[in-house]
């Protein structure tokens, strides 16, 4: 039943191929576990869950990770009893394991001007790819995924935004600064002179490889090699790093947080919300630059004696008549 289930994820809930996977592995492992114990996993009991749990959590996994088995699993059950391929759901019964929330990587507006210059330095096409895929992922915080799968076709006519296809399908257009679109440009200008064969010529960052375009490895090992060159501990750069950069310097310099969840692609802005705990001067500014107990240069205790005497003066006068 493993793979009608799959199917129904990808083709009901808009799954993405890497969720697919990852939820087949997910069971795949429970599977394996649950056979050593006698039992299938179309057939466990809560109980047989438990031990499974219990064996993740003996392997020091993150909880993060164990949340994610679990949902998979979670999942599969409800789907076996909503087919009435088993009469219950053992995984009503299993506690949720509490899930710690770990704050971002990013780098600083300096770190990413010093990714930038290094980008510069290189010469000749490289350089000029590389360049353009710093300055897209810096300025429109898209998933690397998203990205190394960018049709030539997603570019609006004037350069100034992109259609991108997200998580689920979801389509979204996302804006494109002036330096990202003046590295775009310099990029697809000689990309123009590249003879390309036609199952390469449909992707903005063609590659001899099997799928045509460049891969998300890739990226990640260029990246890699820049961040040494632009003196920055590498194992801190990621595509997912530019993105969080991305979405923390927009917030950090004013702007709002369902603006940048737009952009982002998030669902639920829950997820977005996170990058506001990086930013602990931009939320101290806020609350000088708006709390009534802070304006006019006066402090909350002032403020509040004031009040506390305004008060005072209005119940020894009276009422008006």
């Amino acid at each position: 039943m493993r793979e009608p289930f799959l199917e129904m994820l990808a083709v009901e809930r808009g799954a993405s191929r890497h969720t697919l996977a990852a939820y087949g592995r997910d069971l795949e492992d429970a599977a394996r576990f649950l056979e050593r114990r006698g039992r299938s996993l179309e057939a466990a009991t809560a109980d047989d869950l438990r031990a499974w749990l219990g064996h993740l959590d003996g392997q020091g996994l993150k909880s993060a990770t164990i949340a994610r088995k679990l949902s998979a699993l979670r999942q599969y059950c409800r789907f076996l009893y909503l087919e009435r391929s088993r009469p219950d759901d053992p995984s009503l019964h299993l506690d949720r394991p509490r899930r710690g929330r770990q704050l971002p990587r990013y780098l600083s507006e300096a770190e990413v001007t010093a990714l930038i210059g290094a980008a510069e330095a290189r010469p000749g096409a490289d350089g000029l790819r590389l360049m353009a895929i710093l300055e897209l992922l810096y300025a429109t915080g898209l998933r690397i995924s998203e990205l190394v799968g960018l049709p030539v076709a997603a570019l609006a006519a004037d350069r100034q935004s992109l259609r991108v296809q997200g998580k689920g399908d979801k389509e979204r257009m996302v804006p494109i600064g002036g330096h990202a679109q003046a590295a775009l440009d310099r990029w697809l200008e000689h990309r123009a002179g590249l003879d390309l064969a036609p199952a390469r010529r449909r992707w903005l960052f063609p590659s001899r490889g099997r799928q045509g375009h460049l891969t998300r490895q890739r990226v990640a090992q260029l990246l890699h090699e820049l961040a040494l060159e632009a003196g920055i501990d590498p194992r801190r750069l990621s595509p997912h790093v530019l993105r969080h950069a991305f979405a923390s310097h927009l917030l950090a310099r004013g702007a709002d947080l369902r603006t940048v969840q737009t952009m982002l692609g998030h669902a639920d802005i829950a997820t977005t919300q996170i990058y506001t705990h990086l930013q602990p001067e931009r939320l101290q500014e806020v609350v000088a630059t708006y709390h009534p107990l802070a304006r006019g240069g006066e402090s909350g205790h002032t403020v509040v004696q004031r009040s506390k005497a305004a008060t005072d003066g209005s119940k020894k006068r009276g009422p008006n008549r």
